[in-house]
């Protein structure tokens, strides 16, 4: 059997490099303060996961999405009957979380900053392009990556595709990140290692259970870890896991 080996590295972007998550929590904990006259919390944040799921495929993933979805979610619980503050509120808040200033994950940089000296790096995230763009320009982190993809879905097709263009194939590749669906599951699918570094917070839609044993995932809890797994895998002359 050829010796395996990674020659590229993937990395998504929100809660896998910077913070995300955790602005659209504090967001829709305000959005609730909103609607208080129009039903209690737990129902009232079910209500909105059901539209942002409904309008994945009409406005992709993003800000502007979440803003529209909860837009139509307090017309819908209002029965349409909406005071026109709330409607302003909303769009305050999307105003503010569109500029809120990037926060980089621990270790982030500095882990970045040494992989790059070795391997080319790929940053292949989902969203809204413009905001996708805004981040990276923000974070610092642009000239560390070879190739930047900004993807409305992630797919096993997306990532066969993006790591033949940009690398060796996705047998040759490894692609990290916190959510199992969009990062891990179809990177894995693709024939691709994985390295899944779960974040505290993780959007209900991106849960999934997690594959066991399975030969090219590991787990691991902090991103300054990648380095050590990718030389595991590299000099372990199939590339499996042990």
């Amino acid at each position: 059997m050829a010796q395996a080996s990674v020659t590229a590295l993937g990395f998504d972007a929100d809660d896998t490099l910077w913070q995300n998550e955790c602005f659209f929590r504090d967001t829709e904990d305000r959005f609730l303060d909103l609607l208080a006259d129009f039903g209690d919390r737990a129902t009232l944040s079910s209500r909105l996961f059901t539209v942002e799921k409904r309008n994945i495929p009409v406005y992709g993933f993003g800000i502007k999405g979440f803003v529209l979805s909860m837009m139509e979610t307090a017309l819908e619980v209002s029965d349409g009957r909406l005071d026109p503050s709330i409607i302003a509120g909303v769009l305050a808040m999307g105003r503010e979380m569109l500029s809120h200033p990037v926060e980089l994950l621990p270790e982030v940089r500095e882990t970045l900053e040494m992989l790059s000296e070795r391997y080319p790096l790929i940053l292949i995230t989902k969203g809204d392009l413009f905001d996708q763009e805004r981040k990276l320009a923000a974070s610092g982190l642009g000239g560390l990556f070879q190739a930047v993809e900004i993807v409305s879905e992630k797919s096993a097709s997306t990532y066969a595709r993006v790591f033949a263009a940009r690398g060796d194939g996705p047998d040759r590749s490894l692609m990290v990140g916190n959510s199992l669906r969009s990062d891990i599951l179809p990177a894995l699918e693709a024939g691709a290692f994985a390295v899944h570094i779960p974040h505290d917070l993780t959007w209900t839609y991106e849960h999934v259970d997690e594959p066991v044993d399975h030969p090219r995932l590991f787990i691991e809890q902090h991103i300054r870890k990648v380095a050590e797994i990718v030389e595991r895998i590299n000099e372990s002359g199939d590339g499996l896991k042990r």
